[in-house]
C-alpha cells in the first residue's frame, strides 16, 4: 500500500485480522506491548534502581530524560514521515530503543542510566509517530476505533504481569534485568517491522507540507531540561537559565504546534491541547504513585506497581467499549474522559496521606484508566479528521510533543515538590500538592472541550 492512499470503502467488522491487515496489526501491537512492558517495569523498579545508583536527589530525571528525548524524536519522526513516509522510522525506532535497553541495564552510575533513558526516549518517540501514521494509512475511519482498542488491549498483559514481574525480578535477580529482559521482544518487533516498511511507499507528490524545525525541537528539549534543573537547584544563576528555558519553550511552541494550541482555539488546536492536558495529568500520577505506595503505605516493590496494573485494565476496558461503537460522538467521549481522570486525581490526593488506606489507590486507578481509555482514542481520531493528509506527520508529532512536554513538566514539577516540601523517603506532602495541581489540569481539559470546533 502506498503512503498517502486513502481507503474510503467500508469493510465488515473484524478486518483487523484479515489477510491484508494481519501482519500490520500484529507488528503494531507488538510495538505497543514492548513500550508497555518497559513503562510498567521501569516505573515499578525506579525507587530501587535510583537508590542503588545513589541518585535519590535525581529521582525524577530518568522519567524526564526519557520525555525530553522524545520531544526531539517525535519532531524528527514527523518530519521524515511527511517527506518519505513512515518506513524508515518504523525500523530505526525499535533499533534505537534496543540500544537504550542495553545501556540502562549495564549502567554503573546515574549518568549512564540517564543516557540509556535518552536513547529509549528517542526510539520510543520515533516509532510511536510512525505507528500512528501506519494506522492512518492502513485502516479506515470506522476501523480505527477498533485498532485503538486493540492497542489498549496490548497493555493488558504488561499491566497484569509487568509490575509484579518487575518487582520480583528487582528483588530476586536485580533491577538490571528489568531492561535486559525486554531485549528479545525489541528484536522480534524489529524483525517483524522490516517487511512492512519495505512495502510502504512515500507520500503523494505535489502536496504542500508543513514541517517542524529541528532547531525548534532541540530548543523545546533544552527548555524543559533547563526549567526542571533550575527548579530543583534554586540559585540566582538558576533563575537566569530557568527564564531562558521558558523563552526556549515559547519559541519552539510556535514552530512545533498548530497555531492557537496554547489558547485552545477551536479546531485542531483544541485536539492537541487536550492531549497535552490529559497526558500531563496522567503522567504525573503514574510517575509518583508507585513511590507513594512504597514509601507512604509500605508496599513492597512487587506490589507498589499494582495500581498501575488496575489502571491499565480500566484503560483497556474503556477503549474496547468505544471501539465497539465507532459512531459515538468523540467530542462527548473526550469530555467524559477528562471528568474521569479528574476524579482519579482527587483520589490520588487522598492516597498521598498516611491515614488513607492504600487500597483506595486501586479505585482511583481504575477510574483514571477508564478516563484515558475513553479519551485517548477520541483524540487520535479527531486529529486525523482535522488533518490534511500531507500534514499528518506534523500534526501527529505535534500531538505527541505536547504530550511529552506536558508530561516532562508535570513529572519534573513533582521532583521539585519532593525537593521543596518532602523527600523520596517521605513524599506525602509533595505528592498531595502535585495531585491537587493535576486535578486542576484535568478540569481545565474538561473546560476547553466545551468550546468544540465545527468541522467543515
Amino acid at each position: 500500500m502506498q503512503a498517502g492512499s486513502v481507503i474510503t470503502t467500508e469493510r465488515p467488522r473484524g478486518t483487523l485480522w484479515s489477510a491484508d491487515h494481519r501482519t500490520t496489526t500484529v507488528a503494531s501491537l507488538l510495538v505497543v506491548t514492548l513500550i508497555a512492558f518497559e513503562n510498567m517495569g521501569v516505573a515499578t523498579a525506579m525507587p530501587t534502581m535510583v537508590a542503588a545508583l545513589g541518585g535519590q536527589a535525581l529521582y525524577s530525571w530518568p522519567f524526564t530524560a526519557f520525555l525530553v528525548a522524545s520531544v526531539v524524536a517525535t519532531v524528527l519522526s514527523g518530519r521524515v514521515c511527511d517527506r518519505r513516509g513512515p518506513a524508515l522510522a518504523l525500523v530505526t525506532g525499535p533499533a534505537i530503543f534496543l540500544g537504550g535497553l542495553f545501556l540502562c541495564g549495564s549502567a554503573a552510575n546515574m549518568p549512564m542510566l540517564l543516557a540509556g533513558r535518552v536513547l529509549q526516549g528517542l526510539g520510543s518517540g520515533v516509532v510511536l509517530v510512525a505507528v500512528s501514521l501506519l494506522i492512518a494509512l492502513v485502516y479506515t475511519d470506522r476501523e480505527r476505533p477498533a485498532m485503538y482498542a486493540a492497542n489498549a488491549a496490548a497493555w493488558v498483559l504488561p499491566a497484569v504481569v509487568g509490575p509484579s514481574v518487575a518487582g520480583v525480578v528487582t528483588e530476586s535477580v536485580g533491577w538490571r534485568w528489568v531492561f535486559f529482559g525486554l531485549t528479545p521482544l525489541a528484536l522480534l518487533g524489529l524483525v517483524m517491522l522490516v517487511p512492512i516498511a519495505r512495502r510502504l511507499g512515500g507520500p503523494e507528490p505535489g502536496q504542500r507540507q508543513r514541517r517542524a524545525g529541528v532547531t525548534a525541537a532541540v530548543a523545546a528539549a533544552i527548555g524543559v531540561a533547563a526549567l526542571t534543573w533550575a527548579a530543583q537547584h534554586p540559585s540566582p544563576s538558576a533563575l537566569g537559565y530557568g527564564l531562558a528555558g521558558l523563552v526556549a519553550l515559547a519559541f519552539s511552541a510556535r514552530r512545533l504546534l498548530p497555531a492557537g494550541t496554547l489558547l485552545a482555539r477551536a479546531g485542531l488546536p483544541t485536539v492537541v491541547a487536550s492531549r497535552a492536558l490529559l497526558g500531563g495529568a496522567y503522567a504525573g500520577m503514574e510517575a509518583y504513585l508507585p513511590l507513594t505506595m512504597a514509601r507512604v503505605h509500605g508496599y513492597s516493590p512487587a506490589l507498589a506497581g499494582l495500581p498501575l496494573t488496575v489502571a491499565a485494565l480500566g484503560w483497556s476496558a474503556a477503549s474496547w467499549l468505544q471501539g465497539r461503537y465507532p459512531d459515538w460522538s468523540r467530542e462527548v467521549l473526550l469530555r467524559i474522559g477528562f471528568g474521569l481522570v479528574a476524579g482519579s486525581m482527587v483520589v490520588f490526593a487522598f492516597v498521598a496521606e498516611p491515614w488513607c488506606p492504600g487500597w483506595v489507590a486501586f479505585v482511583g486507578s481504575v477510574v483514571g484508566g477508564a478516563g484515558m481509555g475513553t479519551a485517548y482514542p477520541s483524540i487520535s481520531l479527531l486529529l486525523l479528521r482535522f488533518s490534511p493528509v500531507a500534514e499528518r506527520g506534523f500534526n501527529t508529532s505535534a500531538m505527541q510533543v505536547s504530550d511529552w512536554v506536558a508530561s516532562a513538566l508535570t513529572v519534573g514539577f513533582g521532583g521539585v515538590l519532593l525537593g521543596l516540601l518532602a523527600s523520596a523517603e517521605r513524599p506525602s506532602a509533595a505528592v498531595f500538592v502535585l495531585a491537587v495541581c493535576l486535578t486542576g489540569l484535568a478540569l481545565a481539559g474538561a473546560g476547553i472541550t466545551r468550546r468544540w470546533p465545527t468541522r467543515g
